[in-house]
């Protein structure tokens, strides 16, 4: 995942001027960001990627898109994560076009067929409006985060680039925050919306997603399957 293939090649540049149009709040930098834990998240775009050697205290890995989309190499990080003793975390990438309580039934549907653990976490990865109004895409979100948090008991993770947060994540400050900013130092990003903190910040993505957290290994399990 990284703020869509698109982005990546043209867009941090255009999604950050959006972003820089948009009065950040106020923003305290974690005490000694450089020793925050140290994640990635990766996809089938990384499909022999070897978490042994990864140093990663957590790793969030694609599973699902849309309503049929399943990441072929989801099982195998599955797997690897648990063998590794990574913190583990499973994400969708969600359509506004289509309807959420299926996308997100779906994603489970694939979830739920690997092992679980204590401390998994779900996430949704929200990148696109799929041409829809900033009120439809909000309202998607909330429905596809909600119809998650009733059927497994987790409070997912709402992943997204500041500007677009900022610009369709209105009234989902529930939802832990995990978010890209690629044009900021790690750990010294700040909240979009109504988000009062951040819990994951994506602040690179070579050679591939790098991630802190702003919660410590066992806070950040905590908010997983329980």
């Amino acid at each position: 995942m990284t703020i869509t293939r698109t982005l990546r090649k043209f867009g941090a540049t255009a999604a950050l001027a959006v972003a820089t149009t948009v009065a950040a709040p106020a923003f305290t930098a974690p005490a000694q960001a450089a020793e925050l834990p140290y994640g990635q998240d990766v996809s089938n775009y990384q499909p022999t990627h070897d978490w042994g050697a990864s140093g990663a205290d957590f790793g969030i890995v694609k599973a699902t898109e849309g309503l049929d989309f399943k990441d072929k190499t989801f099982a195998r990080h599955w797997k690897e994560l648990d063998k590794h003793e990574v913190v583990r975390g499973a994400y969708h990438f969600g359509h506004p076009k289509n309807d959420p309580v299926a996308e997100a039934d779906f994603f489970l549907s694939v979830v739920n067929s690997q092992p679980a653990e204590k401390g998994d976490l779900l996430a949704l990865d929200l990148e696109t409006s799929d041409g829809k109004s900033v009120e439809h895409v909000n309202k998607w979100a909330k429905t596809f985060l909600e119809r998650v948090k009733a059927k497994t008991g987790v409070t997912p993770l709402f992943y997204s680039g500041y500007a677009f947060a900022d610009q369709y994540g209105k009234g989902l400050g529930e939802y832990p925050l995990w978010v890209a900013h690629y044009d900021k130092a790690k750990g010294t990003v700040a909240t979009p919306a109504d988000w009062k903190s951040w819990t994951i910040h994506q602040y690179s993505d070579a050679p591939v997603d790098q991630n802190v957290s702003a919660l410590s290994i066992d806070q950040l399990r905590a908010l997983g399957r329980s």
